[in-house]
């Protein structure tokens, strides 16, 4: 399909900048399997889903990996600059790659010191750019130990957030806990899975309540979710890996909810993509370690999941066409037209939506 056959108009003013407070404060939209919408907010949904049905949610931890420093370079002026971390060597924890400002006034060989206000030499957390990359990346080596490279970015570090929100209002301490759903727990990600966001212990009491069973995956994101589909067509797009989990314990209490006739329902798409890649050849989950590039497009047929809670995504994005593979496109794009006639927040930090599979989107 072409890429553009995803694209709508979005007013600036729909960006959420901020998340609601509470966070089960904030609105959620269902669209039934049939193209029906209602409006209703994240605190409803212990009765929109019902007893037997399952939750499965993305545990993965946010990295602070967003920084601001200092470039030092021999007989050149101090330059402040701001670092994005997006990817990890593989097998060195020290090595990352990474977009930096100003792009065009860094080159091989500069020094990077973190924070900005730090003395060169005392500075907690160091490195040296290596090499300029593709797609506007750089690569970076870290100075020291893992662990103190570890302790230092905790230190210093502030939550990546995406550029349609740091741009406009920066980033600030009040992020460090925003950026994070309540239930985060394996450190790896360099962009929060947002449909998770919205949890509270008080909403996770009400499922509860409802017989509303949780489990967990792992995804952690990855570079992926801040690049572009710079392509023409979808067949022409090539994902980028992450790396998922989904244990013996998830894999067997979502088939035990499949057996007994319950739903399983994806918080997040990091949930569903990596829950779509353990799918074995009986149509049964299977234990999965590993990375993933599944790219979910129209056409695709769900072995998984019954439905999805997620936020309101970009157009022409990854996401907005994962939803329309499991709502269709139709649907999604009259779903997001009453979302902006309503006044719903998009994005990151913005409101939900409950999403039901369409007939035939399921194996």
């Amino acid at each position: 399909m072409r890429v553009d056959a995803f694209d709508f108009d979005l007013p600036e003013d729909r960006i959420a900048l901020r998340p609601a407070e509470p966070r089960d404060a904030a609105r959620l939209l269902q669209v039934s399997g049939r193209g029906d919408l209602s409006d209703h907010g994240v605190r409803d949904l212990p009765s929109l889903l019902k007893a037997g049905d399952l939750l499965v949610l993305n545990e993965t931890r946010v990295l602070p990996t967003q920084l601001f420093g200092r470039r030092w370079r021999e007989g050149a002026d101090a330059l402040d600059v701001a670092v994005t971390l997006v990817e990890q060597w593989p097998g060195d924890g020290l090595t990352w790659r990474a977009f930096a400002k100003p792009g065009r006034r860094l080159k091989p060989g500069d020094r990077l010191t973190f924070p900005a206000d730090a003395a060169q030499d005392a500075a907690p957390l160091r490195a040296e750019l290596v090499e300029r990359g593709e797609e506007g990346l750089f690569e970076l080596r870290f100075d020291g130990t893992l662990a103190g490279f570890a302790g230092a970015l905790n230190s210093v570090g502030l939550p990546p957030l995406p550029p349609y929100i740091a741009a406009k209002r920066g980033i600030d301490e009040s992020d460090k806990a925003a950026y994070q759903t309540v239930y985060a727990r394996t450190e790896g990600s360099v962009a929060a899975p947002t449909a998770g966001l919205h949890f509270t212990d008080a909403l996770f009491t009400a499922l509860d309540a409802g017989g509303i069973a949780r489990a967990f995956v792992t995804l952690h994101v990855g570079m992926g979710t801040f690049l572009p589909v710079k392509a023409e067509t979808t067949d022409a797009h090539t994902m980028h890996a992450e790396w998922g989990e989904v244990t013996e314990q998830t894999a067997a209490m979502i088939n035990e909810t499949r057996a007994r006739g319950g739903r399983v329902v994806s918080v997040g798409t990091t949930s569903l993509r990596i829950l779509e890649s353990a799918v074995g050849a009986d149509g049964r989950i299977q234990p999965f370690t590993g990375e993933t590039d599944i790219f979910i497009t129209p056409g695709y047929r769900f072995g998984a999941i019954d439905g999805l809670m997620t936020n309101f995504h970009l157009p022409k994005s990854t996401l907005f066409m994962l939803v329309s593979a499991l709502c269709g496109l139709d649907t999604m794009k009259t779903a997001y037209a009453h979302a902006i006639a309503q006044n719903y927040r998009f994005y990151s930090y913005g409101d939900a939506s409950l999403l039901w599979a369409q007939a035939g989107a399921r194996r």
